[in-house]
């Protein structure tokens, strides 16, 4: 059997964002956690042969739309990436929006505003077009939060690092230079990713965050690497792993979401400050603390973060069971 998905290609201020327009399996009206669940279970193929090669690649994020299950939201989404299906992903939210408004996927119940309903809550959305294209995004981001502040941990190779633990709808491990690592400065994404490998399974047995009100969202997958900006047009510069071994080419809607709790955790950002990202190809996002929230027991923030993506084609991808790679695959 061959099947067909009809897909809008995007990219997020560099990172790729593939949106699944035509040909996603049905999931029952549920809730979108509940129904990301169904599609880990019963569906996950879909996900590999969109984002794995030979159709994706490393570093390939995607996005399907349902319909909302809130009263209070425009539509739901289920991220579909290379490292699964995650609770939130800004360069995706972004991107999806851009090409779900431009492309009449999505009719918003009031003229530059959405709602969406993702698996980590909530996320309000304020966009700005300019004749039939959107010009910028600006999402209104799940509340985040600095869970561990300053954690040790002995990496191979490296030695000890000490590390923030970060949730901005992924949980990141926030690094710094510090004398184990002197920054970003001459490091290629390779090395970048062959360190972040080594951060992630040392931390494994140091750190299992739990995010307070849902347990489903736990674990350090992300690390995030930090470093003096490289222009005055950004306030800081960082570079965002995730997968196996994927570098955001963008500079990290949750990313910058978490780093901005980090700072405020550690009280070097206020609330209404703006602190504006720089991703490793020197695109920009620009972050604001829009206010303080509590998370659970711990004091965080409601973050935003602005960026803008640009629609790069059509694409009709086929998945034919006669083909001994329909699922896609992935070299280690």
């Amino acid at each position: 059997m061959r099947r067909s998905f009809f897909c809008i290609d995007s990219h997020t201020c560099g990172n790729p964002v593939r949106l699944v327009a035509g040909g996603a399996p049905l999931l029952p009206h549920l809730p979108i956690t509940e129904r990301r669940e169904l599609f880990v279970r019963d569906n996950d193929w879909v996900r590999q042969a969109l984002m794995f090669e030979p159709r994706g690649h490393d570093i390939m994020s995607g996005a399907i739309i349902y319909p909302a299950y809130r009263e209070d939201c425009d539509f739901a989404v289920i991220f579909i990436e290379v490292s699964g299906c995650l609770p939130m992903c800004g360069a995706g939210t972004i991107g999806l929006v851009t090409a779900g408004i431009e492309e009449g996927l999505i009719t918003p119940r009031v003229e530059g505003q959405l709602s969406i309903e993702t698996p980590a809550g909530r996320v309000d959305i304020q966009y700005e077009k300019l004749g039939e294209f959107v010009e910028s995004v600006r999402m209104f981001n799940v509340p985040s939060y600095l869970h561990a502040a300053d954690v040790a941990v002995d990496v191979a190779g490296v030695g000890r690092l000490v590390v923030d633990i970060a949730y901005g709808g992924n949980y990141y491990a926030v690094v710094e230079p510090q004398d184990g690592w002197p920054g970003l400065d001459g490091m290629s994404a390779s090395e970048i990713v062959n360190l972040s490998v080594k951060l992630r399974d040392a931390l494994a047995d140091v750190c299992d965050p739990e995010h307070p009100d849902d347990a489903r969202i736990r674990g350090v997958h992300h690390a995030l690497w930090c470093d003096k900006p490289t222009s005055d047009k950004a306030d800081g510069r960082g570079a965002v792993f995730y997968g196996d071994k994927a570098i955001d080419r963008s500079p990290g809607g949750t990313g910058t979401s978490a780093r901005m709790a980090q700072l405020h955790g550690k009280g070097r950002l206020n609330v209404g400050e703006t602190f504006r990202q720089e991703s490793l190809i020197g695109t920009v996002f620009e972050g604001r603390i829009e206010e303080g929230i509590d998370v659970g027991p711990f004091r965080g923030i409601k973050p935003s973060v602005g960026g803008w993506a640009r629609i790069i084609g059509h694409n009709t991808i086929f998945v034919d069971d006669r083909d001994p790679l329909a699922h896609g695959f992935q070299i280690k």
